[in-house]
Parts: structure tokens; sequence; C-alpha cells
């Protein structure tokens, strides 16, 4: 009897682990930001969450060229492509609140880093809050799913 209740503990355990895991993976996916004008493939390493610009609207200059990071404040960046740009580090999944926190987006449109956090509105809906110290002080977008 010891046994069986050891074993469905046990079971218990890895279903739950299991169940948990599969939650902290939800956003992982490739999501169209607000913009419509920039996809961004969020992928899992380690235990942390990140996010890379896969797809741009205008990917190319007006001289042909593949566009830059002009916006970075360290000179020494400023010649990365933007496409494969990772554009969001380090978040981790916060199984009380159901978020992904402790994370930073990067706008290469302005050049700025923010604090970030990024929680499911549903399957296909991510609020990406980037803010400024807390987050009351911020701004929310909302990223669609992209197929």
């Amino acid at each position: 009897m010891k046994k069986l209740i050891a074993l469905t503990v046990t079971a218990c355990f890895f279903a739950m682990a299991s169940f948990a895991q599969s939650g902290a993976d939800a956003i992982v996916g490739i999501w169209l930001n607000q913009e419509k004008d920039a996809k961004i493939q969020i992928f899992k390493k380690g235990n942390e969450f990140y996010g890379k610009l896969v797809w741009l609207k205008n990917p190319k200059e007006t001289n042909g060229q593949d566009k830059k990071d002009t916006k970075n404040p360290e000179e020494a960046q400023r010649n990365r492509l933007l496409m494969g740009l990772e554009i969001l580090k380090g978040f981790k999944y916060d199984t009380d609140d159901v978020k992904w926190a402790d994370g930073s987006i990067y706008d290469p449109k302005s050049g700025k880093t923010y604090s970030c956090k990024l929680t499911l509105k549903d399957k296909n809906n991510l609020n990406v809050r980037g803010y400024i110290g807390v987050s009351i002080i911020g701004r929310t977008d909302i990223w669609s799913r992209s197929n």
C-alpha cells in the first residue's frame, strides 16, 4: 500500500511539473508586433526566455542595404543587422502570477532598453509591458501569434 501511495505521489509530481513546463512554454513561437512591421521569435534558453527579430516588413534601407542597429547607444553595436537581433532577454516564468518577468526589451527604433514583463492575454495575444523602474510607468503593446 505504501508503495502504491508513493507511486501515485510521484506520478502526480511529474504530471504537475509537466503542466508547469507547458504553461511556461506557452509563449514560445513567432509573434507579430502591434505595429505589424516585425515578427519576433520567442524561444527558451535554459530556464529563461528570449526573443529575436525574424521578419521585418521593410528589411532594407533605401540604398538596398540590410537594416542595421543604427540607433544603438553603443557605437560598436551600430553595425549589427536588425534581422536576427535579440530584443527580448532573460525572462523567467512566474507561476504565481502566470507571467514572464525580470526580462528586458530593446527597442531598435529608439536604441533604448526597458525592463519588461510578458503576460498572455489569451493563447494568441501577448501583452508586452515595457517600463522604467516600476511597471506603472510604462507602455503595453499587444502582440499577436503568427502562423
